[in-house]
């Protein structure tokens, strides 16, 4: 995660917060770019493939 990001999501935040919010909100930017990036990569599976794996549950 770039500094900026970082900075931009405190920015978006009230002017008084509870640290946890700032860091619920850093672990879900995170994991959205890191799904982004995964998609970009091709790195996917597709629905039927879901279903098979969770079958397996």
């Amino acid at each position: 995660m770039k500094k900026e990001t970082v900075i931009e999501a405190i920015k978006e935040l009230p002017q008084d917060f509870e640290l946890e919010r700032l860091l619920e909100k850093l672990i879900f930017m995170e994991k959205v770019e890191n799904g982004l990036l995964q998609l970009e990569q091709g790195n996917t599976i597709t629905h039927d493939e879901v279903i098979a794996l969770t079958k397996k549950w």
